[in-house]
């Protein structure tokens, strides 16, 4: 998975009442909840159909603009955003990538539930039926440079359950959430990051 696809999943959870529509149900989670933790199962599809890397680890976040997001296996990778600035760890490259957050959430999916409750601002959301047993909506950035053509988050009653992304090159990245846990208690240093030493550091 690559490091925008990385980003852009960070921080996607949402859930509300069972009884209301999938977008009623995102738009309440902003005005519920706070902080989220689960575990994730990951896999990305290429254009052609054919299936890549399978992953998993955990994530987390604390609203506004705060999130913690861990591959551990195959490999392990780390992103931390402290609400100013995103890092973006590869123990096995000894190298880290840091941005502003405002450039790297920008119109990503991750600014959905990253950032404030605007999210009309710069997405359009939709309805997109059932499948698989999931009730999804659809978000589409308004910003043509996000990287990715649209997010669709799968519902299960009142829980999140899946997440796909298509990015600009016909990649398909699916998520699975599981042991989901809304609004838990969560150490504020989990959402900073000091670089290691002998690492490469690169960016802002």
């Amino acid at each position: 998975m690559t490091a925008r696809a990385l980003l852009a999943a960070a921080c996607l959870l949402a859930a509300q009442t069972a009884n209301a529509g999938g977008i009623d149900k995102l738009r309440q989670f902003l005005e519920s909840t706070r902080t989220v933790r689960a575990d994730f199962a990951q896999t990305v599809v290429a254009r052609n159909g054919r299936q890549g890397q399978v992953s998993s680890g955990a994530m987390m976040f604390s609203r506004p603009g705060r999130f913690r997001w861990q591959i551990d296996r195959p490999y392990s990778q780390l992103l931390v955003g402290d609400g100013e600035r995103v890092w973006i760890h590869d123990p096995d490259l000894r190298q880290v990538t840091v941005r502003k957050a405002g450039a790297a959430l920008g119109g990503t999916p991750a600014a959905l539930l990253a950032g404030d409750s605007a999210i009309d601002k710069s997405f359009t959301l939709s309805e997109a039926g059932e499948r698989d047993g999931l009730e999804w909506i659809e978000a589409i950035p308004k910003a043509p440079d996000s990287g990715f053509e649209k997010v669709r988050l799968g519902f299960a009653g009142s829980e999140l359950r899946a997440m796909e992304l298509f990015d600009s090159l016909g990649q398909t990245t699916s998520l699975v959430f599981s042991h989901l846990e809304r609004n838990p208690r969560l150490a504020p240093s989990l959402f900073r990051f000091t670089p290691p030493a002998n690492t490469d550091v690169i960016g802002d």
